[in-house]
C-alpha cells in the first residue's frame, strides 16, 4: 500500500509487521518518533502479543534486550548517537552470546560538543562490535531492511543494526509502499531461535570464558558474519520475489561500467551524488557511483569486483577517525589492495553540514583530475581552523576550541581564552 509518511512511522509499521515480543524503549533523538509509533500500537492493540517496556536509559535497554531474547522473544529496540555509547558494554555483550536483536540506529552525531544532526560516526564506532550493520538510503529502504534484518539476524543468530540518517530520513516525508502481514509472514517465519532458556534445562549464559576457549567464540562470530555475506545477497533476492521490488543486497552500483571514477559511500547522500553525477555524465565525464548497503560484514569482494576496471576512487565519509582519516576507506582500500587503483578519501556533512551539489561537482573533478590530497575535508572553514591555531600559538591559557570558534564566527557573544 503506497503511502505519504514520515520515516519513523514507516520504519515503526515495518517492524510491527514483523511482530516483535518485546520492544525496550528509551527516547533519543532522532529515534524516538519510532518507538513512540510502537508504543501506540501496543497500547491500541494493532500491535498484539508483544510487551512495550519503558525503560531508565539505553544501557537498559540493551540489557532489556538481551534478556528478552536470551528467553527466546522476537526483541527490538533503537537508539542514536550518545544513547548507543551509552548502551556499549550491552552491545558487546549482545553479539558475544550471539542474540539475534534488531536494533534500529538513527544516525547522529556524538560529541565532544554536543551536536543533534546527522553523522555516521556512531555506528561506525561500534563497527567491531560484532553486530552486523545495514545502512539505508531511502525510506523504502529502510523500511525494508528492517524486515529483512529479522530475518538475517534470526537465520544465523546475531544481532544487527539497521541505520538510517537521522532526521533527514527518519523526519523526512516520502511515500513509501507498506507491505502487507501476509507478505511480511511469508518472508518472514515464526521466530524459531537458535538458543533459549529452558527453566528445566536450567544453563548460564554470560559466564567467565577463559584463554582455553574465548578465541574460538570470537572466531565463529567474525564466521558467521563470513556466512552473511552469502546470505545477504539471498536473501534481498527472495524479498524481491515476495515484495516486487529490488531492496537489500550488499552493494549498489549506479552507472559503473564505464566509468573511470567512482565515487564510494553509504546512507542518504547516495541520492545527491547521483544527482551531480548524472549532471556530470551529461557533460561527458565517465563516472559511477558504488554505494555500500552492508557495512559489517564488509563486502571486499564485491567492493573490489566494481572498482577493477576503475582508475580510480573516491570515498565520499560523513564520519572521521581522528588521527587517521577514513574509516570506510581503509576497508575499500584494503578491497583494492595490489589492483594499482588509486583512491582518494573525502570527510563532509559532520554534524549535519549540508554538503551541496556545488561542492559535489567541484570535489569529483578534482578527483577526476587526481589533484586531491589523500584526505580532503569538504568546505572546511579554514580561516576559522587558522585562526584557533595561531590562538593556540599565541598563548598557553587559549580556552575551549568549541567556544572560540563560535565566537569567531560570531554564533556565540562571550569569549573565552
Amino acid at each position: 500500500m503506497l503511502k505519504q509518511t514520515e520515516g519513523s512511522k514507516a520504519v515503526a509499521e515495518a517492524v510491527a509487521l514483523c511482530r516483535p515480543e518485546v520492544i525496550c524503549a528509551y527516547p533519543i533523538s532522532p529515534q524516538t518518533h519510532i518507538v513512540e509509533a510502537l508504543g501506540e500500537m501496543v497500547k491500541s492493540g494493532d500491535l498484539p502479543n508483544c510487551e512495550f517496556i519503558n525503560v531508565e536509559s539505553e544501557f537498559a535497554a540493551m540489557s532489556v534486550a538481551i534478556g528478552s531474547s536470551a528467553a527466546g522473544a522476537r526483541s527490538y529496540t533503537a537508539t542514536a548517537s550518545q544513547g548507543l555509547l551509552f548502551m556499549v558494554e550491552a552491545v558487546y555483550n549482545a553479539s558475544g552470546l550471539g542474540l539475534p536483536i534488531v536494533m534500529t540506529v538513527a544516525n547522529r552525531a556524538i560529541g565532544a560538543p554536543i551536536n543533534i544532526w546527522n553523522d555516521h560516526s556512531d555506528s561506525l564506532s561500534q563497527r567491531d562490535s560484532g553486530w552486523m550493520q545495514l545502512f539505508a538510503e531511502t525510506n523504502q529502504e529502510a523500511l525494508d531492511l528492517h524486515i529483512q534484518a529479522f530475518r538475517l539476524a534470526e537465520e544465523l543468530s546475531m544481532p544487527i543494526m539497521v541505520c538510517m540518517d537521522g532526521f533527514i530520513l527518519t523526519h523526512a516525508f516520502e511515500r513509501v509502499d507498506i507491505p502487507t502481514q501476509a507478505q511480511v509472514d511469508a518472508y518472514l517465519p515464526p521466530f524459531d531461535p537458535r538458543q533459549s532458556l529452558d527453566p528445566s534445562e536450567p544453563v548460564s549464559i554470560g559466564a567467565m570464558v577463559g584463554p582455553e576457549a574465548f578465541m574460538e567464540v570470537k572466531y565463529l562470530a567474525h564466521a558467521k558474519q563470513m556466512q552473511a555475506l552469502e546470505l545477504i545477497p539471498q536473501l534481498a533476492a527472495e524479498f524481491k520475489q515476495i515484495f516486487g521490488r529490488e531492496s537489500g543486497g550488499l552493494v549498489r552500483t549506479y552507472c559503473i561500467e564505464d566509468a573511470d571514477t567512482i565515487i564510494i559511500a553509504m546512507g542518504s547522500i547516495l541520492g545527491t551524488i547521483k544527482d551531480t553525477v548524472d549532471e556530470m555524465r551529461e557533460k561527458g565525464h565517465k563516472i559511477g557511483v558504488l554505494g555500500i548497503i552492508s557495512y559489517r560484514p564488509f563486502p571486499l569482494a564485491q567492493v573490489r569486483a566494481a572498482l577493477v576496471n576503475c582508475k580510480r576512487f573516491l570515498v565520499l565519509e560523513k564520519s572521521l577517525a581522528v588521527g587517521m582519516g577514513g574509516i570506510v576507506a581503509t576497508d575499500v582500500r584494503m578491497a583494492v589492495t595490489g589492483t594499482g587503483i588509486k583512491g582518494f578519501t573525502a570527510i563532509a556533512g559532520l554534524g549535519g553540514r549540508s554538503i551541496p551539489k556545488a561542492s559535489l561537482h567541484k570535489l569529483f573533478r578534482l578527483a577526476e583530475k587526481e589533484d586531491l590530497q589523500p584526505v580532503t575535508f569538504v568546505d572546511l572553514d579554514w580561516d576559522a581552523v587558522n585562526k584557533q591555531l595561531e590562538r593556540e600559538r599565541q598563548t598557553r591559557h587559549s580556552g575551549p576550541i568549541a567556544e572560540n570558534i563560535l565566537h569567531d564566527k560570531g554564533i556565540v557573544s562571550a569569549k573565552f581564552g
